[in-house]
């Protein structure tokens, strides 16, 4: 007989500052990026006994480089913590930190952990080339090189051609479909670099950030005060000659770690300090991989009603940023979220989308939203590509 699941806590929430493409971070390792967001949490809590922790979950989307070999595993023994402390990487893309934190929290609800960390890294400046072994030994022809950055590659010949088009090109799609103007991706952007500026500026991610070691990078660096919609409107479409979507109005490629330290009754006695939130319900979906942009529409209705949460009812609301155009066809399908409460903070257009980290950074900044709040329900949300997409509630 399996007993009631266990309350599930979200104690401490930390990440780096996100840095862009061949930037601040490009010189960082993410398993030492990953390492340091694990020592970051047990600094911040210095009663917990590091040995009492039962497993570190991390998600990682691309895994060829000096990522691989389980970087969660690697990260644990980086970061100092004892051998006994195992680690696990896991893998579903853009929701892959995310994911981590969802898969932690159902050991601890189980009672499989009373104490686990989840997360995730990803260093998309470092991600490398990688070169597929030929059919035959002693190739006499030149031989293709693929970059691992982001998206489609080594395609399977019997994937239908319209699954894997670019990512940009699915954008494109999604805000066609619902009759998304570039003019309101623009804008949409612009929000997102002011808001997260202002944000830095009011000290509201003080509390979340955490610095990397040998590094000066004071906040995200990809966040732009100074610009307008002028200078937005003077971009030309990055994926079609007549689209609407361009490097302004999408999320950069980027560099980052997050981590988060989740525990039950027994284990937030031992960490002793006063939970973030509290991990209410979880949802995963599928859509077709072209229109993956959609697919938090099934996600957020799914675990709505699956915590028996109003829409009107949500204090905050974290919905990925991978493109203004995606963004704002999702609101445009969940009329019932008010837009005031999304991305309060800024998004990823400003922020960054350092793949395998950004689930866990939703994530964490709804929990600290609502313990600035003192109280409320939150909701954290993404797209991921080949057409999934995971939700997830908290409250306080």
């Amino acid at each position: 007989m399996i007993e009631r699941p266990r309350d599930v806590y979200i104690v401490d929430a930390v990440r780096t500052p996100f840095g862009r493409y061949g930037g601040a971070l490009s010189g960082v390792r993410p398993d030492d990026l990953a390492a340091g967001v694990l020592r970051s949490l047990l600094d911040r809590s210095p009663e917990l006994d590091p040995a009492r922790i039962d497993d570190v979950l991390l998600g990682n989307t691309n895994g060829a480089g000096e990522e691989n070999r389980d970087v969660a595993r690697m990260a644990v023994l980086l970061a100092g913590l004892p051998v006994s402390v195992p680690g696990a990487t896991v893998n579903r893309l853009c929701g892959s930190g995310m994911e981590a934190v969802i898969q932690a929290a159902r050991a601890v609800a189980l009672g499989d952990a009373s104490i686990a960390i989840a997360g995730g890294v990803e260093s998309m400046s470092r991600a490398p080339w990688v070169l597929p072994k030929p059919d035959r030994a002693y190739p006499a022809k030149d031989q293709q090189l693929y970059s691992t950055t982001l998206g489609w590659r080594m395609v399977n010949p019997r994937m239908p051609q319209e699954w894997t088009i670019p990512l940009g090109n699915s954008a494109e799609l999604v805000g066609a479909k619902h009759g998304i103007t570039r003019e309101a991706q623009d804008a949409f952007a612009l929000a997102s670099h002011r808001n997260a500026a202002r944000a830095w500026r009011d000290g509201l991610y003080d509390a979340e950030t955490v610095p990397v070691e040998g590094v000066e990078l004071p906040r995200d660096e990809g966040i732009r005060d100074n610009t307008s919609l002028d200078a937005l409107a003077r971009l030309k479409p990055a994926f079609a000659q007549d689209g609407t979507v361009t490097a302004g109005n999408a999320s950069p490629l980027n560099d980052g770690a997050a981590a988060l330290l989740l525990a039950d009754e027994e284990g937030l006695a031992a960490i002793g300090r006063e939970p973030l939130a509290r991990v209410r319900a979880a949802s995963v979906t599928g859509i077709e991989p072209q229109y993956f942009g959609l697919g938090p529409v099934d996600a957020i209705r799914k675990v709505l009603a699956k915590a028996g949460v109003d829409a009107a009812d949500l204090h905050t609301v974290e919905l990925n940023e991978a493109y203004a155009a995606q963004v704002l066809s999702c609101l445009a399908a969940l009329p019932e979220i008010d837009p005031a409460v999304v991305n309060p903070r800024g998004g990823a257009i400003a922020i960054g989308h350092p793949l395998g980290a950004s689930g866990a950074r939703i994530t964490a900044a709804v929990a600290h939203q609502l313990a600035s709040a003192g109280s409320g329900t939150g909701l954290a949300a993404l797209c991921i590509g080949v057409g999934q997409a995971l939700a997830l509630i908290l409250e306080r």
